[in-house]
């Protein structure tokens, strides 16, 4: 069904932060002006002044009242030709009313700052700036529990990034902004109210700092050059020390809060001695189910030790394609607790970037003949890395198996087999065994259900950008993009077309799946998507591109998927999305 478009017009224009409202047109900059810039005597003489108006009014009614009387006493049967005075139009009960409240409104926001002296210093109109941005008439139509949410806009300077910032400060949230360096330009760039952290997504130390109190993450940022350093910097190991700053923060809060927090995850094994790796069982077999297969035997072994080094470490090698090997145990979870309160696992590893298959067992525990298997894959990296598999990723062995209930869940094995490995990024020259495999255990948890997103990533189509970079642009972003996913944290992942500078609000969307978009898209709507998916459950751990409507080829018509932005108020992003997959 075909969405109509907005039916506000805004009048078009080259600078993305004029539309940070859609459809509301509001100057940021001079409304705060406006407020900050007003004496405490200004305000005193304004409720004279009202108060006076008030007099004269009455005082006007009521020589009017005997004019009139004695004009009808005189004549009575002539008409008067002039208009008669309508005083509901200088009503003194609604004008004292209202300089009252104006009186009240303005006394309260000064009065709640403390002493107020005739001489404002810096420091007192940078905290009556935020107070009125969070609380004042701008927030007109703010957010419930946005004061109690502080969010992390990383690339705050960028094109969509300003316009982010304002959105959020609107709507009534606490708002820091990551940038490298706050010279006067970048600081100039951004509202006085919004807490400026100085950091480098490339430097994992430097975002400690700038993750506390956060509770989500907007990442807009994007390398300015085409040099595969920078890319990789920023767009993919970017998005993974942030995520990481993230993920150990909502650990300390964890920790903190005895494990009540809805951030605490479900630890089923933790490696850390020799003692942990008990009740693992190494096992080995084959695909092959007639006499042939027992040659194969002698070509495989595993062993699962706890190394000097302090790690528990998997490994070994598989001789032929058609065996394999697997690590296998029984989950013990604490009592009281299920897996079905859970939405997947994580697997914190490490080795030489072999894949694996994640196998489940579900059924009775008390009759294990009637278990199911289910199975899912993982691929690993060379070094450490933490792979998150959801449950709804687990497909049945036998196709005609019901889903996996996680609530049956009781048994977890690990599986390699060398038929489906792939190479891995490796130096020059260097020979890869992939019938060998190396894997180094930390920990194995189960990831809380969550409903709302904690990063929000605007990633890149490829469309708009120089054939001659797309291919480097691409794969840096899809990294970052893969990184975030295996994180544990819930994302939404924004994939807009080619970004223009003109009015949000007025022009359909389309939201779709599978690299089909081929038109543009405003950065303001990019930015109103941004902050519509940090509450709504449906864009939790979705990937999806955007871009506004256009007539599509005959057979691949996506207007089941169209949404529009009529007004502020508009719930759009929840239909729009109900219908896409998610894409873990």
């Amino acid at each position: 069904m075909r969405a109509a478009a907005a039916s506000a017009s805004v009048t078009p224009t080259t600078n993305a932060s004029a539309s940070l409202t859609n459809s509301n047109h509001f100057n940021f900059t001079s409304h705060r002006k406006i407020y900050t810039s007003l004496p405490i005597s200004t305000v005193k003489n304004s409720h004279k002044k009202s108060t006076l108006v008030v007099v004269r009014a009455i005082k006007d009614r009521k020589e009017t009242e005997t004019e009139t009387e004695n004009m009808k006493e005189h004549n009575k049967e002539s008409t008067t030709k002039q208009q008669p005075l309508n005083l509901e139009d200088v009503n003194p009960v609604g004008l004292g009313r209202k300089s009252r409240q104006i009186f009240d409104e303005v006394w309260r926001k000064f009065s709640g700052l403390g002493q107020i002296s005739r001489t404002t210093r810096a420091d007192d109109k940078e905290a009556l700036d935020a107070l009125l941005i969070r609380e004042g008439p701008m927030c007109e139509f703010a957010i419930p529990g946005a004061q109690n949410t502080t969010v992390l806009v990383v690339g705050a300077t960028s094109r969509i990034g300003r316009i982010v910032v304002r959105k959020l400060m609107l709507r009534g949230y606490t708002v820091k902004a990551l940038v490298r360096k706050a010279d006067e330009e970048v600081v100039n760039m951004l509202p006085r109210s919004v807490e400026i952290m100085i950091g480098d997504v490339g430097d994992p130390s430097t975002l400690k700092a700038a993750v506390v109190g956060c509770n989500k993450i907007i990442y807009c940022a994007t390398a300015r050059s085409s040099i595969t350093g920078d890319l990789f910097r920023v767009d993919h190991q970017g998005v993974s020390n942030l995520t990481k700053a993230l993920q150990d923060y909502n650990n300390k809060l964890a920790q903190l809060r005895a494990g009540k927090s809805s951030k605490s995850k479900l630890l089923l094994a933790k490696f850390k001695s020799a003692d942990s790796l008990n009740g693992w069982e190494v096992r080995q077999g084959t695909y092959f189910q007639d006499a042939v297969a027992s040659k194969y035997d002698a070509g495989m072994d595993a062993k699962f030790e706890f190394t000097e080094a302090g790690d528990a470490v998997f490994s070994g090698y598989v001789f032929t394609r058609g065996g394999y090997v697997e690590l296998s145990k029984k989950l013990s979870l604490p009592l009281g607790y299920t897996l079905d309160r859970y939405e997947g696992l994580v697997l914190s590893v490490g080795g030489n970037g072999r894949s694996y298959v994640l196998i489940l067992e579900a059924g009775p525990s008390a009759d294990t003949t009637q278990s199911k298997l289910y199975f899912a894959r993982i691929s690993t990296k060379v070094g450490f890395c933490r792979v998150r598999v959801p449950f709804s990723a687990f497909r049945p062995v036998k196709p005609d198996d019901l889903p996996l209930d996680p609530f049956l869940v009781h048994t977890m094995t690990i599986r390699f087999e060398p038929r489906r490995q792939r190479p891995v990024e490796a130096p020059a020259g260097a020979k890869q065994d992939l019938r060998s495999f190396k894997l180094i255990l930390e920990y194995i948890k189960a990831l809380p259900t969550g409903q709302e997103t904690d990063f929000v990533l605007v990633s890149c189509t490829g469309l708009g950008v120089e054939p001659t970079r797309r291919e480097q642009v691409l794969k840096a972003k899809r990294a970052g993009e893969d990184s975030l996913r295996r994180s544990g944290l819930g994302y939404t992942i924004i994939r807009p077309g080619p970004l223009q500078e003109e009015p949000g609000g007025q022009r359909a969307l389309i939201f779709d799946q599978g690299n089909r978009i081929s038109q543009g898209i405003s950065c303001a709507d990019v930015a109103d998507i941004c902050v519509k998916a940090l509450h709504d459950s449906t864009a939790r751990n979705k990937s999806f591109d955007v871009c506004y409507e256009y007539v599509a080829e005959q057979g691949r018509e996506l207007y089941e998927l169209v949404a529009h932005l009529p007004d502020k108020a508009n719930n759009y992003l929840t239909p729009a999305l109900s219908v896409l997959e998610k894409n873990t």
